[in-house]
């Protein structure tokens, strides 16, 4: 199966990022034909220092080898290093309607929090993702819940443009992690775990141990004592427990059994030290990476090379099928 995904590059990835979508990444790489791709383009709807923004691109590349996606198994690249990404976004944005756009979950709450800076790309950035995912032919795109609308869409252009020119296109499938998908903020555990919110509220990939043990312990909890698995009633002491389950690789219910009798400090003390061993590896990986400058840049030739002769198959079909002259 051909599997896409695509992850902005500001920003340093959490535990969030991790159990919602690279660990499904690491996974699915050993398993399928996989694309994963730095979106660089999509970050451009909001304005980018041009030096921290390149600093940044491959700060992120870093960090998912870091995290365990691996050069040898799948290929990982840059969106703006493939031109047809944004030819393609083009072609669709000519056959969606306005209003489908302007229905977007996401378009609406970017606007409300950025109103100075309501660009064409906010409202075009679905059509740029359909073209990131159609474009690679992707069978299977592994997304967070909150994405499942975008993939919606995607579906939804990929079958208008087959219905008006001919089977050309894959209509893909969402992987979405069964639980997990959606950890919660540490300070707000209503509320999804994000940068966004202060850095109390997420634990980084790459986080020194000793600030690690600081955030577990000041995590919001609940009322009550009892440590058990209840998000309506108690979503503090919840996310918690999905948290160490997933990390630890057992059942919520063993997890429960685990702390039973025991206080939430108890609860927190274990957390804190498991996810300081098992995101040990990863900081020791960045650290070695950010000194191989020639072997990132190598790895990125290659997997620019293997995305663009895949999408550049996909356009040539496009093209042929609206009656776009080759030279």
């Amino acid at each position: 199966m051909r599997v896409l995904s695509g992850i902005q590059p500001t920003g340093q990835l959490h535990i969030g990022n991790y159990l919602g979508a690279i660990q499904q990444w690491v996974d699915l790489q050993t398993k399928h034909d996989c694309f994963f791709a730095v979106v660089d383009l999509h970050a451009l709807t909001v304005q980018q220092d041009p030096k921290e923004f390149g600093r940044a691109t491959m700060e992120k590349v870093i960090e998912l080898i870091s995290a365990g996606l691996d050069p040898e198994k799948c290929t990982i690249f840059l969106q703006s290093h493939v031109k047809e990404h944004a030819e393609l976004a083009w072609i669709f944005n000519t056959i969606t309607p306005v209003s489908e756009l302007e229905r977007m979950t996401q378009y609406k709450d970017k606007s409300k929090k950025n109103k100075e800076n309501i660009n064409a790309g906010l409202l075009t950035y679905p059509i740029l993702q359909a073209a990131d995912i159609l474009l690679y032919q992707a069978q299977g795109v592994p997304i967070g819940k909150d994405q499942i609308q975008h993939l919606e869409l995607t579906r939804t252009i990929a079958r208008k443009f087959n219905n008006l020119y001919g089977n050309t296109f894959v209509e893909p499938e969402a992987l979405v992690l069964p639980e997990g998908a959606k950890i919660m903020s540490l300070v707000e555990p209503k509320k999804k775990m994000s940068k966004s919110d202060g850095a109390a509220s997420y634990v980084s990939l790459f986080e020194e141990p000793e600030s690690i043990r600081k955030k577990f312990m000041r995590a919001t909890t609940d009322a009550g004592k009892e440590i058990t698995y209840n998000p309506a009633k108690k979503p503090g002491v919840s996310n918690l427990l999905v948290m160490y389950s997933l990390f630890a690789e057992q059942s919520i219910k063993d997890t429960e059994k685990q702390f039973q009798g025991k206080g939430y400090a108890a609860l927190k003390k274990e957390e804190a030290e498991l996810l300081i061993d098992k995101l040990e590896p990863f900081r020791k990986k960045k650290k070695e990476l950010q000194s191989r400058d020639l072997y990132l840049k190598e790895v990125l030739k290659r997997g620019a090379e293997k995305a663009h002769s895949v999408a550049s198959q996909t356009m040539e079909a496009v093209r042929s099928k609206l009656g776009l002259l080759s030279l």
